[in-house]
């Protein structure tokens, strides 16, 4: 194949990214019928279709799919590196993009976010709420700088570096409709006998709870099973089932007697949350910073 003209992938990334040719025309500034003609010749240098084109939409075929994966990645790794060049020094400006999951957020960066707000005001903190399996893929495509994650995470790959921050240690909780529980050890295998509150599969923490239980021998399907922490705290709360959460985000909940940590036999293994970055593209001032400040 030969060379094609980084004017042409561009003129593909706009249309692809809005699947409009007429707002990619506005964003590059050029007319409508040249970003046709861009978009057709393209095709005819690689020979496929790229866009299904008719008078109410635009869509990607199969093979333009595959073809903006490479192109949005390549797109963001330049837009990093014209950002670490442009950043002044003295962080004055920029922006640090950030990828974590409403918990991490909530119960760990939310001072951080403060505190780096306020020594680098006109910094931009722009932050995605994702799982962690998504955070990673947003990390590998170049969509966010840095993300925070409970490790270990099946979304790593070798081009992502992780560096562990704190250990967080889970544990299984319950209300005040469970308080014959409270005294008593309790066997791992005796939870299937209670209505579970889950987190719902395919995120870091559910996979690791499915591993624990799997490890130990047990075999339990929830009642619920829902995709944010904090609401399945406030469940257990109100008593309808046994749930699991990480033991430092519920101390106010543990202060007021509103929940108790079960005395499970079987002891959870710590887990670790890190910082995870990605080694293929250059790590901007501003989020070098920001990571500077966890512990």
């Amino acid at each position: 194949m030969a060379d094609i003209d980084f004017e042409l992938y561009k003129v593909f990334y706009h249309v692809a990214t809005n699947l409009s040719f007429s707002a990619a025309s506005a964003q590059l500034y050029i007319s409508q019928s040249a970003v046709s003609q861009a978009v057709k010749l393209l095709e005819e240098k690689i020979n496929c279709r790229l866009f299904i084109r008719n008078t109410k939409r635009v869509k990607l075929t199969q093979e333009g799919e595959i073809l903006y994966k490479h192109v949005e990645q390549a797109f963001n790794f330049i837009k990093a590196g014209e950002r670490s060049i442009n950043e002044a020094h003295f962080l004055k400006k920029g922006e640090v993009r950030i990828g974590a999951s409403d918990t991490i957020c909530k119960n760990y960066l939310l001072p951080y976010f403060k505190k780096y707000h306020q020594l680098y005001p006109q910094v931009k903190i722009h932050v995605t709420n994702r799982t962690s399996p998504k955070c990673l893929e947003l990390l590998k495509n170049g969509s966010v700088d840095v993300v925070v994650v409970n490790i270990p995470d099946k979304g790593l790959d070798k081009n992502m570096r992780v560096d562990k921050i704190k250990t967080v240690q889970d544990v299984f909780i319950a209300g005040r409709n469970f308080e014959r529980l409270k005294e008593r050890e309790i066997k791992l295998r005796e939870l299937a006998d209670y209505p579970l509150l889950m987190l719902e599969k395919n995120t870091t923490t559910r996979d690791f709870i499915d591993g624990f239980l799997e490890k130990k021998g047990v075999n339990i399907t929830p009642e619920i099973e829902l995709e944010s922490v904090d609401l399945l705290i406030e469940l257990a709360k109100i008593g309808l089932g046994i749930s699991f959460a990480v033991k430092d985000y519920i101390q106010k909940e543990l202060a007021r007697n509103e929940v108790f940590v079960l005395n499970i036999k079987e002891k959870i293994p710590k887990r670790s949350m890190g910082v995870v970055t990605n080694n293929s593209l250059p790590v901007p001032m501003a989020a070098r910073t920001f990571v500077e400040m966890l512990d």
